[in-house]
């Protein structure tokens, strides 16, 4: 089956709150994604920002980024009023979110809801105060994740969000009376971060429910690193790479390449593999049974890291001085596979793929990413589509690389756009600089959008920005670049039906999208 699907992260949804969320936009979009005969919708981590706003430095592997929960929806169900809502700030610009203004203004509307929601839980069914069901049934099933990190949150935010690494000794090293002591002083806190994981959740599987049931599976996005600023370092110990005072012995990152001459620092611990080989690679185990229950396909970041992953000791300051060391590799995916059936994932194979990570991606069998921005710098190169395979999935650019409009005005070298322009057919086989120069940036994109849905690849993924022809404004994320990430928010009205039914003709062409039932009226029109 050839399919087709579109990027856009749940921020970068239009609406009235400073950053796209489960609400009304969400539903509209799954609604365009069916009218454009699109089958998959494509987020990056739905997890907590962390570090320079990164979805992939998040405090937490398992739990839901706060920011995503509808504030409408929390009105209607009598937690907020309009008044409260009008009363915040959420940013000066409708196209951008402002991550300074949303800390401050959304979690002041969610401490809000939550009291509105306790008052409405003391009394039920003569009891002093009684929870929903539902709320019950959520805190028992994700039991093993949620109490550490609605403790963790609490005491961050007891020690005005630093880093638990700063924390006094007797939190830092989890003393077992201290901790307890905590807990009972601070109930209603720890209830608080419960509370938005349990509405995250309620509200997040309806917007699932919606799209699967619309034809659109979600494919969701796992960084391989924890953050080192997490609950999972902090309860981690022996998962990760310790010296022998306990503190992280190295980090992570990758060495220099396309995005970065100097690597990439990331800063995240690294995994103790060898421990995790004893335990049978339960908190990975843990990880994808949780990640296959909120998404119905993974892209697993970083894959190479499995094969062979870049160690730099802790407090360099660049990421040049590490070294490559062997990963888990079959063992691990064996592993995960014996506890969860096949695993429906996409690995991210960028960067670097010496000959064991072709092993790897091989012996796997999870289809591997080709990026259009990547093929035409010269020779025979995998990137380009008459080499891609079936076993692929096919992207103009991923969410590092820049929309392809600006790559062409403003990235591209005069030898990519040369090569691209032969290769596509928008100039002679042998152009000139003047003729290149010719080719409108427009028609460089709808070609290379045509190249990648007419590559022999499963799957194609275009981001949402190259459909609606979008320049540099709309850059995700630059690697190795502090603040002015992640804040594309599309306009209002973006998910036109025009565009839906260009998308849909275009993807036709290529074998890749059929109209569904229930869309034949509204493209008619």
């Amino acid at each position: 089956m050839r399919e087709s699907g579109i990027l856009m992260p749940v921020s970068s949804l239009p609406g009235p709150y400073g950053i796209g969320c489960f609400g009304k936009a969400a539903l509209e979009f799954v609604d365009f994604l069916a009218e454009a005969g699109q089958t998959i919708w494509q987020i990056l981590p739905l997890s907590p920002t962390g570090y320079g706003d990164s979805p992939y430095q998040s405090c937490s592997a398992f739990a839901g980024n706060p920011y995503f929960i509808d504030l409408d929806a929390l009105k209607a169900e009598g937690l907020l009023t309009a008044a409260q809502l009008k009363a915040e700030e959420w940013g000066e610009n409708p196209l951008e979110v402002d991550y300074g203004t949303l800390y401050t203004s959304r979690y002041k509307v969610l401490r809000t809801a939550y009291q509105a929601w306790r008052e409405q839980c003391a009394g039920q069914h003569g009891c002093a105060f009684y929870y929903p069901d539902d709320y019950y049934a959520f805190t028992l099933a994700n039991e093993a994740w949620l109490e550490d990190y609605a403790l963790y949150m609490a005491l961050k935010t007891e020690h005005q969000m630093k880093s638990w690494t700063d924390w006094p000794r007797e939190y830092r090293t989890r003393d077992a009376g201290a901790l307890a002591r905590f807990r009972a002083a601070h109930e209603e806190e720890i209830g608080f971060w419960k509370f938005l994981q349990y509405k995250f959740d309620t509200q997040w599987k309806a917007v699932k429910d919606y799209a699967n049931a619309k034809g659109v599976k979600i494919l969701g996005d796992i960084p391989i690193y924890v953050s080192a600023d997490s609950v999972d370092a902090w309860v981690g110990g022996p998962l990760f790479e310790l010296d022998g005072e306990g503190r992280f012995a190295r980090v992570a990152g990758c060495p220099p390449d396309y995005f970065s001459a100097d690597g990439q620092l990331w800063g995240n611990p690294l995994y103790n593999w060898p421990y995790h080989k004893q335990t049978g690679y339960a908190w990975w185990v843990q990880r994808v049974r949780h990640a296959l229950g909120i998404y119905d396909l993974l892209r697993i970041d970083h894959f190479r890291g499995f094969d062979t992953y870049w160690a730099i000791p802790a407090g360099s300051s660049t990421a040049c001085n590490g070294k490559w060391e062997i990963g888990p590799r079959m063992d691990l995916f064996n592993a995960l596979e014996a506890a969860l059936g096949k695993l429906p994932i996409i690995a991210e194979d960028l960067g670097e793929l010496v000959p064991s990570v072709r092993e790897l991606l091989a012996d796997s069998t999870f289809p591997g990413m080709k990026v259009l921005q990547f093929a035409f710098g010269g020779g025979d190169n995998e990137y380009l589509p008459h080499n891609h395979v079936k076993n692929c999935v096919v992207y103009p650019g991923t969410h590092d690389n820049t929309t392809l409009t600006d790559w062409w005005v403003n990235s591209a070298t005069e030898k990519e756009k040369a090569t691209a322009a032969a290769y596509l057919h928008l100039t002679p086989c042998k152009p000139t600089a003047k003729e290149v120069a010719a080719v409108k940036p427009d028609d460089a994109r709808i070609a290379l959008i045509r190249a990648a849905l007419g590559s022999v690849a499963d799957r194609v993924i275009i981001p949402m920005y190259d459909w609606l022809g979008l320049g540099a404004q709309a850059h995700l994320n630059t690697p190795g670049k502090l603040g002015g990430n992640w804040i594309w928010r599309a306009a209002d009205g973006f998910a036109k039906t025009t565009l839906a039914k260009r998308v849909l003709e275009e993807c036709e062409v290529y074998c890749r999208a059929e109209l569904r039932s229930g869309s034949e009226t509204l493209l008619a029109t």
